[in-house]
């Protein structure tokens, strides 16, 4: 067993927050296990080869935005139904609808954001290696996760999604 295989679902959770589809996360998983088995060197500190296997996923991310000439702007849009008006749901629903609520509120932070909860809150990084990962100090990305996941609270709170008010019968609501 290759130690690759420990890391494959952080990788993908880091992929699919960047790219946002299934299909271009698996993608480039596979690339950066290719590229990570077809090394001649690599880390023999775990923590190091943990951080070396993101960037290789963070680079080739960044590959096949320059190759499609993707411009960040893609990354900003809005997701689909955003101005829609309240809705109702279900109590045994609540938990999809929260997951789908964070999966919208994410879409709408700027790349650096989701970027940074990919690493950390999605793929597990310690700031440390996701402050590797990045090239930037283990401070800055203790500032950066605290802003993003600011956001991204303040961006759940904001939903139209409300819990419903038990009711008895079949009353008509206002």
């Amino acid at each position: 067993m290759h130690r690759l295989e420990d890391y494959i679902g952080r990788l993908y959770r880091y992929a699919f927050s960047l790219a946002r589809e299934e299909e271009l996360a698996r993608e480039l998983v596979q690339l950066s296990a290719v590229k990570a088995l077809g090394a001649k060197t690599v880390p023999p500190d775990e923590s190091a080869y943990r951080a070396w296997l993101f960037v290789i996923l963070r680079n080739a991310f960044l590959d096949h935005l320059r190759h499609h000439r993707i411009s960040q702007s893609l990354f900003e849009t809005e997701p689909e139904h955003a101005d829609a008006p309240t809705m109702e749901y279900w109590r045994g629903d609540e938990r999809l609808i929260n997951v789908l609520n964070v999966k919208q509120a994410l879409a709408k932070l700027r790349p650096n954001d989701q970027e940074i909860i990919g690493l950390v809150d999605m793929a597990g990084l310690s700031y440390a290696e996701a402050a590797e990962v990045l090239d930037v100090p283990a401070g800055t990305v203790m500032s950066r996760i605290s802003r993003a996941r600011a956001r991204l609270l303040a961006l759940v709170g904001e939903s139209n999604v409300r819990p419903l008010t038990p009711t008895r019968g079949r009353q008509e609501k206002p």
